[in-house]
């Protein structure tokens, strides 16, 4: 995968706090490689008081083509784009930054169509269904815009803060395509249960969904990747429920941000 790494080679960053957890290095560094590009991916550890100070010293690097987003910078990296899609625009949080030709960064968020396309592949399509989705950061957001526009008949959110829970519910609303509703931890009578927190990433997290509500006929997805199968897959897959899991978003939203990466969408 290094083989051809040289002075040539462009460099993409991907930042986060934590970040050890993070696939993409390797996986978009593969990708372009697949696609003929002498790039790299280089993982970020940075905190979020310092994440305009080392976005503007690595702006003065001419072989910086892009920078992956992950938690908790997507919605501080908005700020961080002369322009932005209108996906983007409209949930103000971004996933993926490229550069403009004037040396300024375009944004887009890829969080949400990557989910809904990797959860088709898992065999569920979300129009006319139900759904509940745990979290109300930034890749939450983006999950249930991509939801919403394709043809869940409703959307409920569930986040310990109430004040930003209300906030993403008010701005989906905008869109005037299903009724998106306050949501709790039970998934009773719902036919989508998806987790778009770190919840069950460390040691001792609780469940973010009461597991017992859970029932055969659900679907229920997972943004961790942390871990090839997160406790709360586990749990519905006891259940006897189709899932997704983290990994599985990741392969389409990884195409997705390298093919905008390479000015290719």
């Amino acid at each position: 995968m290094l083989e051809q790494l040289n002075g040539a080679t462009r460099v993409h960053f991907i930042v986060g706090d934590p970040i050890a957890q993070v696939k993409s290095p390797a996986g978009v560094t593969q990708a372009f490689a697949e696609r003929g590009h002498n790039a790299i991916v280089v993982p970020a550890h940075v905190a979020p008081e310092h994440l305009y100070a080392w976005h503007a010293g690595l702006s003065h690097a001419q072989n910086v083509d892009g920078i992956i987003v992950t938690v908790p910078h997507k919605v501080a990296a908005f700020g961080l784009c002369a322009s932005t899609s209108e996906r983007a625009t409209f949930l103000r949080a971004v996933n993926t930054m490229r550069r403009n030709p004037d040396g300024s960064w375009h944004g887009d968020m890829f969080d949400g169509l990557g989910f809904v396309e990797a959860m088709r592949d898992n065999g569920c399509d979300p129009r006319g269904k139900c759904a509940l989705v745990i979290g109300a950061g930034g890749a939450c957001s983006a999950i249930a815009h991509a939801l919403l526009l394709a043809g869940v008949s409703s959307l409920a959110l569930a986040d310990t803060s109430r004040l930003r829970r209300t906030t993403l519910i008010d701005r989906l609303n905008w869109l005037k395509t299903a009724p998106v509703t306050h949501g709790s931890t039970d998934a009773t009578g719902y036919d989508i249960v998806i987790n778009a927190t770190p919840m069950g990433m460390k040691d001792g997290d609780p469940y973010p969904a009461d597991v017992t509500t859970f029932n055969a006929v659900m679907f229920v997805g997972c943004v961790i990747t942390a871990l090839a199968v997160s406790p709360l897959i586990a749990a519905a897959r006891a259940q006897g429920c189709v899932t997704m899991t983290g990994a599985d978003m990741f392969a389409r939203v990884r195409d997705l941000m390298v093919d905008f990466l390479l000015n290719r969408d």
